[in-house]
């Protein structure tokens, strides 16, 4: 027992063995319902009112109405704006302008009066806010498509970047996997420049302060050298265009076509996420290709399969979650009882088993072009795109169940992350130091979210991976290296205050038990420095009500770190696996935290959360992972009976 003070027995708290018992049970059989037929998880993937404008706005463009889904899309639009008039990146969010005129415009284009309250509303506090001119790259692309904007608003992205060798400066090789597969039907869509069909020729021209013809600022001048350099770049490759012959111009387009089709995954169209599928197909019909064509209509299939409609609603995801999901229901199944669930466990198992990329030709193969093929990938189909988060986490739950049933995925799964491990010891999602950060200062990458860099979360994962197959095959001294530079990158890479940043989830408490969980499983001692300092920073931004909450502020201001939003059911199980991961499960912190959780289970056993606090891109892009309230407190809850009750 241990003798920290503040720290209490489990024998003086009101909270009894049966009662806990009834409450993961009644978790586990309520996850286990929600399995699909072929034995994976999936649960809804929600993000911001971007994604369904530009659906709306794809369709206005192509001339394809679908007057019905438009309208769904367009409630579910007018559901979600601020009182204050805009639309927000997630709950609780300030209003975004690029967000606020991607909607207002899709439903313009449904048919809304502009002079409707909730239209005026939103022009309104648009205005306040320097108006459409001050739209991030992506929206006035948009724009530009649309002739609301002129082509001079949009930086210079020549088709012809698919022809520069990969020693150059620049080259597609050098951005992340998400701006890869954006750019390229982008820069044809650019070279192009075509014209929406736009059927009704609804225009925004109120949306703008100044008319945007006479609009000299679209790009507000970014700190530092190398943007000033890089939009001198711009201004020249602009002024160059013109001069391009004609048959390079076809060439390199056909070239981008060539690498555009081969990553189509099916059904699931290119790259398997919302943004690239939608311009992929703008692109397609740019170059003349109908509707009905091949192509066209798988990736209009793509797109219909990410919408979810509800009664007069629709949701449409920005992509879909299977192999994460799966991982970790299955890896909360496991914690709670693995006799009970063994069959729908050995179930989801064996679906992820049968998806492995051993021998698919992805684009991280060139960085590392003799390493074996073994990661999963995010979505249902994604072949040239496993990444390095959902990978360590299959592995972790094939280890659990039997490493020996799947003793071959896991050791090709082991090699490959092995071999994606960057230069500084960490780990990206899907390449290996894809660390040009020069890049970041492009006008293109307003954004911020150009390159895949290492990071702690996914750091984290890969590390126990490597941990679990040391233990499995312990004498392998590259394998021991491995650890060795992840734990070194991983203790650099601590926060002042004792936390962890999180890339892919909100934030500093999921970076946290992210990398709290790892160090247990890497045999790191909990009363280290590192991990003591962690463990009295989640006690100390514990909430008054026992629970945790963070909002997506902390990607602005870090002083927020751990706080500014109420408790969730998920960040609370975040805190509580990390401070029982880090030698706490003993403390009054986790005490509080279990009987918040205890507290928020619902009559159907699972826990119910409208936050968004997974960043798809910090301080751009925002998700809400339905299933996250499902297992990551199950899991919590699980995890603490078997420490303080288990055998």
């Amino acid at each position: 027992m241990s003798s920290v003070p503040g720290e209490i027995t489990v024998a003086s708290v009101q909270l009894t063995e049966q009662s806990l018992r009834a409450a993961v049970r009644q978790a586990g059989d309520a996850l286990v319902s929600c399995r699909h037929a072929s034995g994976e998880w999936c649960f809804e993937l929600e993000a911001d009112c971007t994604i369904p404008a530009e659906y709306i706005l794809m369709n206005h463009f192509l001339g394809e109405l679908e007057p019905e889904r438009e309208a769904c899309l367009a409630n579910y639009i007018r559901d979600h704006q601020l009182e204050s008039g805009g639309w927000p990146l997630y709950t609780g969010g300030r209003m975004d302008v690029s967000c606020t005129t991607k909607a207002y415009y899709a439903l313009k284009l449904c048919g809304d009066d502009p002079n409707a309250p909730h239209m005026q509303k939103a022009r309104v506090a648009l205005l306040e806010l320097g108006g459409a001119a001050r739209c991030n790259v992506f929206t006035r692309i948009t724009l530009a498509l649309f002739g609301q904007v002129p082509w001079r608003a949009v930086p210079s992205i020549p088709v012809e970047h698919i022809l520069l060798p990969r020693w150059f400066l620049f080259h597609i090789s050098r951005i992340s996997y998400w701006s890869r597969t954006v750019l390229v039907p982008l820069a044809i869509l650019a070279s192009v420049k075509p014209l929406a069909t736009n059927p009704n020729q609804t225009g925004v021209a109120e949306l703008f302060c100044v008319p945007p013809g006479e609009e000299r600022n679209y790009f507000l001048r970014r700190p530092g050298i190398l943007n000033r350099l890089f939009l001198m770049v711009d201004h020249v490759a602009r002024m160059l265009e013109p001069l391009i012959p004609g048959a390079l111009r076809r060439y390199a387009i056909h070239q981008s076509l060539l690498w555009m089709i081969p990553r189509h995954n099916g059904g699931d169209g290119l790259g398997s996420i919302f943004p690239a599928i939608v311009y992929c197909n703008l692109a397609l019909a740019a170059l003349g290709r109908p509707a009905h064509s091949f192509l066209r209509s798988r990736v209009r299939k793509a797109l219909h399969n990410l919408v979810i409609m509800r009664g007069d609603r629709a949701l449409c995801q920005p992509c879909l979650s299977p192999v994460w999901d799966t991982a970790l229901a299955a890896l909360a199944l496991q914690e709670a009882d693995p006799t009970r669930y063994r069959e729908p466990l050995r179930q989801g198992l064996d679906w992820l088993a049968a998806r492995q990329l051993r021998d698919a030709e992805g684009d991280w193969r060139q960085s590392r072009p003799r390493l074996a093929g073994g990661g999963w990938p995010f979505q249902y189909h994604n072949d040239h795109y496993p990444d390095l988060d959902d990978t360590p986490i299959v592995a972790w739950a094939m280890s659990r169940v039997d490493a020996h049933i799947y003793h071959e995925p896991l050791e090709r799964a082991g090699i490959w992350v092995r071999g994606m491990q960057s230069k500084n010891g960490g780990f990206g999602s899907f390449d290996a130091d894809n660390t040009d950060y020069y890049l970041n200062a492009i006008p293109f990458a307003d954004h911020g979210a150009l390159l895949d860099p290492p990071t702690s979360d996914v750091t984290a994962r890969c590390l126990i991976q490597l941990s679990l197959e040391a233990r499995h095959s312990p004498g392998n001294p590259d394998n021991h290296r491995a650890i060795q530079r992840a734990l070194d990158y991983l203790k650099n890479e601590q926060e002042h205050d004792g936390s962890w940043f999180g890339r892919w989830g909100t934030n500093y408490i999921y970076g946290t038990w992210s990398v709290l969980t790892a160090l247990e499983i890497a045999g790191e001692t909990p009363r280290q420095d590192c991990i003591r300092r962690a463990v009295e920073w989640l006690k100390g931004v514990q909430q008054a009500d026992g629970g945790w909450g963070e909002s997506n502020d902390t990607y602005h201001d870090a002083t927020l770190a751990g706080g500014g939003q109420a408790s969730t059911p998920y960040q609370t199980a975040w805190a509580l696996l990390a401070l029982m991961a880090g030698g706490a499960v003993h403390s009054a912190a986790v005490w509080r935290g279990v009987h918040f959780l205890l507290a928020a289970q619902g009559q159907d056993g699972l826990w119910q959360d409208e936050s968004y606090t997974a960043p798809g891109f910090p301080r751009v892009f925002y998700l809400r992972y339905h299933g996250y309230a499902r297992y990551f407190p199950l899991w919590a809850l699980a995890r603490y009976y078997n420490l303080t009750h288990g055998t």
